[in-house]
């Protein structure tokens, strides 16, 4: 269950991540056209707020991750240098060539024919897209890092009720180590936070098994409660047989439905 120090994390990170989504959206449809050097003005204007943002939110989760350990384990608040979340950092890749992708996304429908205000719109959404993965890997990787410095192993992830789609249901139910915390998938928004239960636990919400599955019958249309049949085929042991974490290439651990595979980075559109 959220604490007072969960939620205040959480509306702070949420304000950020509206005000720089919000700027965004404001400069890429107030764009009088798409061209070159209309991309490298957007750019430069957006890049620096982006990554204010991304520096914010690393140094919120830094605090936060802190107070939490502090509590649950006593002493004093163990702080120190907060992770590099600069765009290149995040995904070894410059910001440059990172915050040009939503054109190119325009282009390319301009190309196969859509119009000007459907390319517009698609290069949108890449971009609001692209600057809210880019929120949520500044959180993860600050964790991770403020977990290396407090000496957490083993972390779950709590919904904020806000993005809790299906996936994120199910992976919030398991605990992980710090090797592998807690993949993310295009606009989530869950919170990376340690887990001081039984290490020997897998299932930590068993409450939330009731949630997976509506969640599966959303997505399915079925109620057999095994999860065997969801394909017709009895492939699957259980839930979690549902969902994968796929390797990106750039941001890291994704979460996906198991069956839905993608060849490279340029196929999760984060």
């Amino acid at each position: 269950m959220a604490t007072r120090l969960d939620l205040n994390y959480d509306r702070q990170v949420a304000d950020v991540r509206a005000r720089v989504g919000s700027y965004a959206k404001r400069l890429w449809g107030g764009s009088p056209s798409y061209r070159d050097a209309d991309a490298d003005r957007i750019i430069a204007l957006l890049v620096p707020r982006v990554e204010a943002g991304q520096a914010r939110i690393a140094q919120l989760t830094d605090a936060y991750i802190a107070r939490v350990v502090a509590s649950e384990l006593g002493g004093g608040i163990v702080r120190g240098t907060v992770a590099d979340v600069s765009t290149e950092a995040l995904r070894g890749v410059p910001a440059d060539e990172v915050y040009r992708r939503p054109f190119v996304t325009a282009y390319t429908e301009l190309s196969q024919g859509s119009t000007l205000t459907a390319a517009v719109s698609a290069g949108g959404a890449r971009l609001a897209s692209i600057v809210d993965t880019g929120m949520q890997l500044a959180r993860t990787h600050s964790a991770r890092q403020a977990g290396e410095r407090t000496g957490v192993e083993l972390w779950r992830r709590e919904l904020t009720g806000r993005e809790n789609c299906g996936l994120c249901t199910i992976a919030s139910t398991q605990r992980y180590h710090r090797g592998d915390l807690m993949p993310i998938h295009g606009n989530c928004d869950c919170i990376p936070k340690p887990f001081f239960g039984n290490a020997s636990t897998q299932v930590i919400e068993p409450k939330l098994l009731e949630q997976m599955h509506a969640a599966v019958e959303a997505e399915f249309g079925t109620t057999d409660r095994g999860a065997r049949f969801i394909d017709g085929k009895g492939s699957y042991n259980d839930f979690m047989d549902l969902i994968v974490t796929n390797a990106h290439g750039e941001v890291g651990p994704t979460l996906g439905w198991r069956w839905q595979h993608f060849t490279s980075k340029s196929d999760l559109d984060l």
